[in-house]
């Protein structure tokens, strides 16, 4: 496909390399010469400089000849005239990344076919929504959904002292009594591992579980892991994503927000009902012992600095705060987060690249996503009819050595397969993989 994305900021960036991987032709507009050069030298794409919002740089970068439309650079405006102009051009796709929560209220002006947009994306909120599933699931690393919602990865930290240490997968699954579920990925130090039946887990290790949602909380319980119960949260950051966090959950929740900026502060108290707001330093912690930083269940870090929000974590941690979630959206920190010893980590980059490769892919591939700091793809592929992998069972069909079929769903089940599985046609598949499989795995359901 012919692939225009305007935008070459840290979004723009990992969407390109995602999709650059598929062999898809893709363009990029960017406005700052030093951001198009990084992106020019780096990545596999045609770069040029300039306003997404000129028709004629679009006409220049041959937006006539495009099947997509992805406009995510830093400003509303840009993005939207851009896919107004392909809308007029009758452009088959148009992805716009906002960050003015006017666009996406229901009850705003234009519906977003007056605007021309398909897919509209609020980074912010799409992260306060991860965020939020953290804190419902906070025993949780990670969770990230397929099929729907009927399928979910969940990702646990293996602590000392449990009773899943040093015990193989294969004897971890008979101890669950053969529980529907599967671990597919385990986070080990810097590296990621596709497990066979023989690997063994040992403390430290961070693994993934596929299962049926509904399967999650005893998951959770077998692993030796206990949800806490959530009742105070302090929330470091007065932006969107903190706004967003507080105005859903502070009518169950007793919620603090610490805000450096004076004047922010105050509109972020007058625009939340129920949140205590404070003016002062996140960093100060005489300041955060004086808000019962120690009587807290959670302490979520969201500023738009990284290193704040990941000391501030480690110091939550450090004094036993017993959940604690950070943003993080520069990807060079995500290998070493684990390591360090942070709870859960979100990148809102990572988010906002999972849903416009969720909407790219629809056929075949349903859904894609990555975790941050785990060296694996998650796709979500629905089989066709002349697909490899229908016509023998999985234990036949030379699966990857590096990839895994974790679940399977097929019409309002969802079923964990085994070799003697055969796929059919129209299941949706749930596959880990490490990135030197992916061209195998795609072989196979092509």
């Amino acid at each position: 496909m012919n692939i225009l994305i305007i935008g070459a900021g840290e979004v723009g960036f990992h969407l390109t390399k995602r999709l650059a991987a598929e062999k898809h032709n893709i363009t990029i507009i960017e406005q700052d010469p030093l951001m198009a050069r990084r992106a020019e030298e780096q990545l596999d794409a045609a770069v040029i400089v300039g306003s997404g919002s000129s028709y004629r740089v679009l006409v220049n970068a041959k937006i006539e000849e495009t099947d997509i439309l992805a406009a995510i650079c830093n400003s509303d405006e840009v993005n939207l005239m851009a896919c107004r102009y392909a809308h007029k051009l009758n452009i088959r796709f148009k992805i716009a990344r906002v960050r003015n929560p006017e666009f996406i209220e229901p009850s705003f002006l234009l519906t977003r076919e007056e605007m021309g947009v398909d897919l509209l994306i609020h980074p912010e909120k799409e992260t306060a929504d991860a965020i939020i599933r953290l804190i419902k699931q906070s025993s949780a690393t990670d969770i990230i959904e397929f099929a729907d919602g009927k399928i979910q990865i969940v990702g646990i930290r293996l602590e000392k002292n449990t009773p899943l240490s040093h015990m193989t997968l294969q004897d971890i699954w008979k101890k669950w009594g053969n529980i529907a579920a599967r671990v597919v990925a385990i986070k080990r130090k810097q590296n990621t591992l596709i497990p066979g039946g023989n690997e063994i887990l040992v403390p430290g290790d961070q693994f993934f579980v596929i299962c049926d949602k509904q399967l999650i909380p005893e998951v959770v319980q077998l692993a030796g892991k206990e949800n806490v119960s959530i009742q105070n949260i302090m929330i470091l950051g007065g932006g969107l994503i903190g706004q967003y966090v507080a105005r859903e959950l502070e009518d169950q929740l007793n919620i603090k927000i610490i805000e450096s900026k004076s004047e922010k502060s105050n509109q972020v108290a007058d625009m939340l009902k129920k949140t205590l707001v404070i003016h002062g330093d996140g960093m100060d912690m005489d300041l955060l012992a004086s808000e019962g930083i120690m009587d807290m269940d959670s302490f979520i870090a969201v500023t738009g600095d990284d290193e704040t929000n990941i000391i501030s974590t480690l110091l939550a941690r450090h004094i036993k705060v017993p959940r604690t979630i950070a943003l993080v959206n520069k990807t060079k920190y995500m290998p070493i987060t684990p390591t360090i010893g942070m709870d859960a980590v979100v990148s809102k980059t990572l988010i906002t690249v999972n849903a416009i490769t969720r909407f790219i892919r629809k056929a075949p591939l349903a859904s894609m996503a990555s975790i941050p700091g785990l060296d694996a793809e998650i796709m979500e592929i629905v089989t066709q009819a002349d697909s490899k992998i229908t016509k023998k069972p999985l234990k036949d069909c030379h699966f990857p050595r590096y990839a895994i079929a974790g679940a399977i769903r097929r019409g309002d089940s969802a079923l964990i397969p085994t070799g003697h599985t055969q796929v059919q046609e129209g299941d949706r598949v749930v596959v880990i993989s490490l990135p030197k499989a992916i061209a195998e795995v795609e072989k196979l359901f092509r």
